[in-house]
């Protein structure tokens, strides 16, 4: 999407918006929680891994310091020493960085969620523009991050400085300890006073993270003009909606008038409404509505009925209870059972009695809620 003054963003972003961020690797990030989580991680894993580096690091000095005279004379001693010192150093420091390096993936991924995208590291023209390089060094972001710079250079220095002042004993006892041990002691020492300095970290994270959020809803906020233009390409344009629903209900109820022929009886208004009912008691829990209309429609649904000899039953309370309370394909309601089942008898009476028999037959009121028409 092309930029927008910021003030004209007044809106929200929307879910295809974030998600086409997404797929450009445009997610929130904070350096500050993944830097926080790295150095905590290195520390912690320094420590709990420091007699085992420690034993792998003297193995590596004895190898490398201890030589015999005919390997000095060797030329070829010097490329396998080598090639084992290294190979050495990697094994032991393997553990300390797989667990560097799954600290940097997790840490990472606490805000914004895991996000891999190549166009996020494919090669853009814009980048080596050296106006939008200046501009980028003064922007107000450039601004932000010089005083968290500035910030998390004092905190760390402050926490350093209390800290070395507070160990200061410990480590001028180094001195009256052995080579081997006081390697080792130093070790701990420097393990734990980066884990300390680091502990600073969070508090700059903890602050940065909700900036960041914030930052970045707002960055991905959305004129009036662009949400319109998203719903359009989206949805579809007003007018092709409007035709498809159009088409759909002319579908739907050619459908349903090839329906009334298979009623029992349609109950009309006698003229506003008509709905058409079906019961079948070995495949129906109760009687169906095969097609209701109104107007126009309810005109068709009669004039289809006697067509094809369906008995026509007015009664306008029922009609309009049927018409609003029940959708076409669906069973009547528990609350018309009563009404429809006395016009449903008294159909049936109609067909299977003679023309004087039917004279006979008292046509019922069907009695209805008033609160469901």
């Amino acid at each position: 999407m092309a930029d927008e003054p910021q003030q004209d963003r007044t809106e929200q972003a929307t879910p295809k918006r974030l998600a086409d961020a997404r797929k450009e690797g445009d997610v929130p990030r904070s350096r500050e929680l993944t830097m926080s989580g790295v150095m905590l991680a290195g520390g912690a894993a320094v420590l709990l891994l420091a007699q085992s580096v420690f034993s792998d690091v003297e193995r590596a000095l004895k190898f490398a310091f201890k030589v015999d005279r005919e390997q000095i004379f060797d030329t070829t001693y010097m490329q396998e020493a080598l090639a084992i010192s290294i190979s050495n150093a990697l094994i032991g420091l393997a553990p300390l960085g797989a667990i560097v390096l799954f600290a940097a993936l997790f840490s990472a991924t606490l805000i914004g969620g895991w996000s891999f995208s190549m166009k996020a590291v494919a090669f853009k023209g814009s980048r080596m523009n050296p106006l939008k390089g200046i501009k980028r060094i003064f922007s107000a972001n450039s601004l932000n991050e010089l005083w968290k710079a500035l910030a998390k250079f004092g905190l760390v220095a402050a926490i350093a400085i209390a800290w070395l002042w507070f160990s200061v004993d410990e480590l001028l006892s180094l001195g009256r300890l052995t080579v081997e041990k006081g390697i080792q002691h130093a070790w701990r020492i420097c393990a734990v006073s980066f884990l300390v300095v680091s502990s600073g970290l969070i508090v700059i994270a903890l602050a940065d993270v909700p900036f960041q959020l914030w930052s970045y809803q707002k960055k991905m906020r959305m004129t009036r003009q662009q949400v319109r233009d998203e719903f359009k390409e989206t949805e579809g344009r007003p007018e092709v909606k409007s035709k498809i629903r159009t088409l759909q209900q002319q579908i739907a109820t050619r459908r349903m008038m090839q329906e009334v022929p298979n009623a029992d009886v349609v109950v009309t208004n006698p003229t506003h409404y008509a709905v058409a009912l079906k019961y079948d008691e070995g495949r129906m829990g109760a009687p169906r509505v095969l097609a209701k209309g109104r107007g126009l429609i309810a005109a068709r649904i009669r004039e289809i009925a006697e067509d094809h000899t369906v008995p026509l039953f007015s009664a306008p309370p029922l009609a309009r209870a049927l018409y609003r309370s029940t959708e076409v394909g669906e069973e009547i309601p528990a609350g018309l059972y009563t009404a429809v089942a006395q016009v449903l008898a008294y159909i049936y009476q109609l067909k299977d009695s003679s023309a004087f028999g039917a004279a006979r037959l008292e046509r019922p009121v069907p009695d209805v809620d008033e609160e469901l028409y």
